[in-house]
């Protein structure tokens, strides 16, 4: 094969070859950015699950609750939220047999109604894993988590509001608690941070229950992709409980994320292949222009093989240059795009605002759209486009192959 050939046919025409590359390039950057985007959507949908180490939450509503206790006769003072009422100690005796369980944590959610308006307290245990609740304990801003009685910790905007800061006390149903840190939730858990930190034991004597009141159940999986087959399980041993993953947030976000999830591929590969076509069309319609210099080619002697090999590596080369050039715009774009924010929908039984005090904020998630371009994806990416290559060079050379030099000689 003579190679310096190669590099003289490609640089004489170089208006098709510069078609050609950026036909591809175009074809490549959208396939690449447009499942990019995809991933990012569900991988935003899990952000907040991922931030507190959890797969599954699990919550008992009001309305389905058995053996609860008696409810308020008020809204005053401290009480259960809706959504977030008390497992009976059976309940939580099924939830450690559920089997794909690497490991759980409880915590005890509570509202307190003033006339200065309402806080909401989360109860957690120190001891357990630093999943759910306790992972606020990675997000002191200043002083220390709450690690005994008669210690709170509070929301870093929470304690602006209030005027509070490490060494300041606060009080909760006429007790007064001393204030050891304030915290920083992380980007994309706002939505479901409470105001105040203690430990569970404080929430239990406040609410005046027994030591085993719980109402939040945190769960890692050893196979976070088994979680549909788990929440089965958990619903099938407890009747009556809500059970939150990534996926209800997916849910909610409706038509975007089912845009995003079902057809991101078939519009990848619906501009990949209008670029295909394109590099097809220009070829196939450059092969009369060539037609002189392929029959002189085969005049001096030049089989088939020879041609279609020619034919071959010129395409393989502009597709490989194009699709190292989509990849670098691909990148590009979906760096431009990381720096975009969307809005999380949060279920209603995760959103630890009273339904009454909704209005007065978005009970969204801001989070950042973590978009990125894998390895796996940029080498798919590379590989469709040498695929395409050859598949073009091969259809080429089938059309050459039929070319007789006396007859194309004659035409001239």
């Amino acid at each position: 094969m003579y190679y310096p050939y190669i590099v003289k046919e490609l640089s004489y025409r170089h208006n098709r070859t510069m078609v050609n590359i950026f036909g591809i390039a175009v074809g490549i950057s959208l396939f690449i950015s447009i499942n990019a985007l995809s991933s990012a959507y569900k991988k935003a949908a899990q952000q907040p699950f991922q931030d507190i180490g959890a797969d599954l939450i699990v919550q008992r509503t009001a309305q389905q609750t058995e053996g609860s206790g008696r409810q308020p006769k008020s809204m005053w003072g401290i009480r259960l939220p809706f959504s977030n009422q008390l497992f009976p100690d059976a309940d939580i005796a099924a939830l450690k047999q559920i089997d794909g369980v690497e490991t759980s944590a409880y915590a005890l959610l509570l509202w307190e109604f003033t006339k200065a308006g309402f806080i909401t307290i989360m109860g957690v245990d120190v001891n357990q894993p630093s999943i759910g609740a306790l992972k606020a304990k990675n997000w002191i801003y200043k002083g220390r988590f709450p690690e005994k009685q008669g210690e709170i910790a509070v929301e870093k905007h929470f304690a602006k509001f209030k005027k509070l800061k490490p060494g300041t006390s606060f009080i909760i149903d006429k007790q007064t608690f001393q204030v050891v840190g304030t915290i920083e939730i992380k980007e994309g858990a706002q939505a479901v941070a409470p105001n105040i930190y203690m430990p569970i034991a404080n929430a239990q004597m406040l609410l005046g229950k027994e030591f085993s009141a719980i109402n939040l159940v945190y769960m890692r999986l050893n196979n976070p992709s088994l979680q549909n087959q788990i929440k089965s399980q958990i619903a099938s041993k407890i009747k009556g409980v809500s059970i939150n993953s990534s996926d209800s947030s997916l849910e909610l976000m409706g038509g975007v994320s089912m845009i995003s999830e079902k057809f991101a591929l078939i519009a990848s590969l619906t501009g990949l292949a209008g670029a295909i076509l394109l590099i097809m069309k220009t070829m196939i319609s450059n092969l009369v222009e060539r037609s002189h210099d392929i029959g002189i080619l085969k005049a001096l002697g030049w089989t088939k093989t020879d041609i279609q090999k020619q034919l071959m590596i010129e395409t393989l080369i502009q597709t490989i240059i194009g699709g190292s050039l989509g990849i670098l715009i691909g990148y590009l774009i979906s760096f431009g795009l990381g720096f975009l924010s969307i809005s999380i929908p949060v279920p209603a039984e995760m959103d630890f605002i009273p339904a009454m005090a909704r209005h007065a904020r978005d009970a969204n998630q801001i989070v950042r759209l973590p978009v990125s371009v894998s390895l796996s994806l940029a080498a798919s990416a590379m590989v469709i486009s040498i695929i395409t290559g050859g598949i073009t060079g091969f259809i080429l050379g089938q059309k050459t192959s039929k070319m007789k030099p006396a007859d194309i000689f004659r035409q001239l």
